[in-house]
C-alpha cells in the first residue's frame, strides 16, 4: 500500500479526500469526508453525518445531502447500515429504503446511481471499486470486524455475487486511528498476535504496562494479500483520526461527543 495517491478536494464548501486511482474510473463518485464544512453551528466543525443526541436530524440530513452533491452523487439514494462490528456483508441488488438500518458492516452493489456509505470516527473505512464489473463496496472495519475478516469477506462476496477478480479490484483505506495512537489491552493484542503476527507491539511508555499498539491497516493489508489483490491497487490515506482532531472526528480522543464521518462510493449512470 501507499500513503500517496490521494488529494484533498473541496466542492460546494465540503472538503473530502479522494483517491486518484478511483477518479480515473468514469462515472464513479467517491470520497472520505472530514469534520469540516456543512451546516454551521457554534463548533465550526459541523459536518457530522450520523444521528447524535447533540445534533439535529435536519442538520445531519442536510450535511449528507451536501456531501453527496460534492461527490457528484446528488439524488442518489444513500444506503447505510447499523454497524455492529461484524463480518456481515450485504449485497444490494435493488434500490430500497429498507436497507437503511440493516445490521452489518459492509455493503456491495453493481446497481448504478446509489451511494453506499459507512460511518466512522476511528474505525477503518475501506472503499472498493471493480473497474471491470463496475461493482463497488464500502467497508467498516473496527478491531472486531477486522479480526473477523470483514474486508476479506467483502472481497470474496464480490467475487461470488459479481464475478469480480480480486486482481482487478482497487481499494482505498481512509482516515482512521493508527498504530501511533491505537492502544489496546493484552487480551485484544493476543488475538491479533495469533492470527496476524507483527501487527501489534507492547507500549514502551511508563504506566502503560500490559498495553499494546495495534496496526489495523497492516492487518487489512494481510487480508488483501490473502484475497489475491495486487499491491499496486491498494491505497492508504495514512492519516490518523486521533492525531488530527481538527480535521477528523475521533471517538478515542473525544469520547461520546464525537460526530461521525462518512466514506461514500457509487457509480452514477453512464
Amino acid at each position: 500500500m501507499t500513503g500517496t495517491g490521494f488529494i484533498l478536494r473541496e466542492l460546494q464548501g465540503i472538503p473530502y479526500y479522494s483517491c486518484l486511482a478511483f477518479e480515473a474510473l468514469p462515472h464513479l463518485g467517491h470520497g472520505f469526508s472530514t469534520r469540516r464544512g456543512g451546516v454551521r453551528d457554534v463548533s465550526e466543525c459541523s459536518l457530522n453525518l450520523s444521528e447524535s443526541p447533540w445534533d439535529s436530524p435536519a442538520r445531519v440530513n442536510e450535511n449528507r445531502s451536501r456531501l453527496l452533491s460534492a461527490l457528484h452523487l446528488a439524488g442518489a439514494p444513500l444506503i447505510t447500515l447499523r454497524q455492529v462490528h461484524s463480518n456481515r456483508v450485504h449485497i444490494i441488488e435493488e434500490i430500497s429504503a429498507q436497507w437503511n438500518g440493516v445490521e452489518g458492516d459492509a455493503l456491495a452493489t453493481r446497481v448504478e446511481n446509489i451511494a453506499l456509505a459507512v460511518k466512522t470516527a476511528d474505525c477503518m473505512p475501506v472503499l472498493i471499486a471493480d473497474p471491470v464489473t463496475k461493482a463497488v463496496a464500502a467497508v467498516h472495519s473496527g478491531w472486531r470486524g477486522t479480526l473477523s475478516g470483514i474486508l476479506l469477506c467483502t472481497i470474496r462476496e464480490m467475487r461470488r455475487a459479481f464475478g469480480s477478480d480480486p486482481a482487478h479490484l482497487l481499494a482505498a483505506i481512509g482516515p482512521g486511528i493508527r498504530a501511533c495512537c491505537y492502544e489496546v489491552g493484552s487480551d485484544v493484542a493476543g488475538l491479533f498476535r495469533t492470527d496476524y503476527p507483527g501487527t501489534c507491539w507492547e507500549s514502551p511508555g511508563e504506566g502503560h504496562r500490559g498495553k499494546y499498539f495495534l496496526d489495523l491497516p497492516k492487518v487489512l493489508d494481510a487480508q488483501m494479500n490473502l484475497a489475491g489483490m495486487q499491491p499496486e491497487n491498494r491505497f492508504d490515506l495514512s492519516l490518523c483520526t486521533c492525531c488530527h482532531t481538527s480535521e477528523f472526528f475521533s471517538h478515542r480522543a473525544e469520547g461520546a461527543a464525537a460526530g461521525r464521518m462518512m466514506s461514500v462510493i457509487g457509480f452514477g449512470k453512464a
